[in-house]
């Protein structure tokens, strides 16, 4: 598996806040959170979660509001958007869902139910992270089994290496900054240098190379890598 996925929660109501926190975590994700629409886009700007879910009702800035923007902007559009909302009639569902949100769920809702709401939309972003099997060009990952082929021949990577490339197969032609890349395959609340994103990525190209093809790793000056 990759990387925690990260979970960014908008809600103001302290009690709403703990109790979806709680069980966020338990279910294995990394959590950011933010109790305004406002401070919430401050944080995507910094740290760009990989789902986001959203209250309707917020101070400052709303939630409708801030789905809106996050859609209108090519470097946040890709993230889902699960709006929670106590309003449930089919007029403020349809609202929610055209201004962009990817889900919408009503309050009172079943913690069950909103986690696998949550787990759908991340299989979309983070694939890898859900056991799925992820291929590109004659490489063949396995997030279930953990094995790699390449032009059919097993590779032996490590557990980094793996989670390296699981990330990069994600998004295949996508050039992740180093600082990316270390938030994805080691953690946000881990601190390591950015040079040991070099170094394991030189040893991912050494193993993808012992199948006899090409480096299919592209490295972008002054920015990071991408595959292919």
């Amino acid at each position: 598996m990759t990387g925690q996925p990260t979970v960014l929660l908008v809600e103001d109501e302290p009690a709403q806040r703990e109790a979806l926190a709680y069980n966020l975590r338990a279910e294995g994700f990394a959590l950011l959170l933010a109790e305004t629409g406002a401070e919430a886009e401050l944080i995507i700007a910094e740290t760009p979660p990989d789902i986001i879910l959203l209250d309707w009702m917020l101070p400052e800035l709303s939630g409708i509001e801030l789905c809106r923007r996050l859609k209108m902007r090519p470097e946040t559009r890709a993230i889902p958007v699960v709006m929670i909302s106590a309003r449930g009639e089919e007029v403020d569902r349809v609202r929610g869902l055209e201004t962009g949100a990817d889900d919408y769920v009503v309050k009172p809702y079943s913690i069950v139910e909103l986690m696998a709401r949550v787990r759908v939309q991340l299989r979309r972003v983070r694939p890898a992270s859900a056991g799925m099997v992820l291929e590109h060009g004659d490489l063949r990952l396995d997030g279930e089994t953990h094995r790699v082929h390449r032009a059919g021949v097993e590779l032996h990577l490590g557990p980094t290496e793996f989670r390296l490339l699981a990330t990069l197969m994600e998004r295949p032609g996508r050039v992740f900054t180093r600082e990316a890349l270390l938030d994805r395959v080691w953690g946000r609340d881990i601190y390591v240098e950015t040079r040991t994103v070099d170094v394991h990525v030189g040893r991912l190209r050494k193993a993808l190379s012992e199948a006899g093809a090409g480096d299919p790793i592209r490295t972008v000056r002054g920015s990071g890598y991408a595959l292919g």
